[in-house]
């Protein structure tokens, strides 16, 4: 399916989870890996707000998009955000959602107030 790019420079985005290896067999412990690269991949929590909305989402991230500083609860960048639509079918039963990938997050800072 198609990666639509995300805009995010009218958004505030706060960690709310800290990076960790993302799992892709639970039952195995197998850890994920992207595809082309081989390269281990991290998942993280973010609260997206956004035009008086909010949004809590998952993110996954290569390791080495993973920079030093970040702090929960803190403001951060998600470089190269993109939102991939999925669907499939589980034990019968058809499921669909979005999945969000980010080439780097950082430390940022709080949007400047309006008017300011």
């Amino acid at each position: 399916m198609r990666s639509i790019r995300v805009e995010t420079s009218a958004a505030t985005i706060l960690l709310t989870e800290a990076p960790e290896k993302k799992v892709k067999d639970r039952q195995s412990g197998e850890i994920a890996t992207d595809a082309v690269t081989g390269e281990t991949l991290m998942t993280l929590g973010v609260v997206y707000i956004e035009g008086g909305e909010s949004s809590l989402i998952k993110v996954t991230v290569p390791e080495r998009g993973i920079t030093e500083g970040l702090a929960v609860g803190a403001p951060v960048s998600l470089v190269g955000l993109v939102a991939r639509p999925w669907e499939s079918t589980f034990n019968g039963q058809q499921r669909h959602g979005i999945a969000y990938r980010a080439e780097v997050v950082a430390p940022a800072s709080f949007p400047a107030e309006v008017g300011a």
